[in-house]
């Protein structure tokens, strides 16, 4: 079995949810992925580890040709923290570098457009989004009219849950 095999298969069996959900874009859904439960697990980490390098140096093989670069993390949280240093970037960023923007579930694409507007403002190059889902509700697309580049590792449609219907709230 593939590792892209292995990762629908660990994400159907943890991360995937039945029910009646509003998701953070406002609309409703029958279903609900917590990436977390498989990006947490020890498998999944290996998983999305190998599949997510293999994405990102594809995506910018251009900027990686020839070199043996160690990718470090940062997280962009949804406002700054009111204690501490009050970052509302967190990890290993530094102004000047490029970076890829990595989301768990991609719907309606306003999470990562925030992510991105945070880092671009904080100085860095966006070379574009990794997802490790994409719903394929519009959120690749208005990423992509944005002008960055998308590259998910799986989609709703591979993991069988095209068929569940998403309803907009009003």
């Amino acid at each position: 079995m593939s590792d892209a095999d292995q990762l629908r298969r660990l994400l159907l069996e943890r991360s995937v949810r039945r029910g009646d959900f509003v998701l953070a874009s406002g609309q409703r859904s029958s279903y609900y992925i917590d990436c977390r439960l498989t990006t947490m697990s020890a498998e999944g980490q290996v998983l999305i580890g190998r599949l997510g390098l293999a994405a990102v140096r594809a995506a910018i093989a251009a900027a990686s040709w020839g070199t043996d670069t160690i990718i470090d993390a940062f997280s962009v949280r949804k406002e700054a923290k009111g204690h501490g240093m009050g970052q509302l970037i967190e990890g290993n960023f530094h102004a000047g570098e490029a970076v890829v923007v990595v989301e768990d579930v991609i719907t309606s694409g306003g999470s990562a457009i925030k992510a991105i507007a945070a880092v671009e403002k904080a100085g860095a190059q966006v070379l574009g989004v990794l997802a490790v889902v994409d719903r394929e509700q519009g959120g690749r697309e208005r990423i992509a009219e944005a002008g960055h580049k998308v590259v998910s590792l799986t989609t709703t449609s591979a993991l069988g849950l095209a068929q569940a219907r998403n309803v907009s709230t009003q």
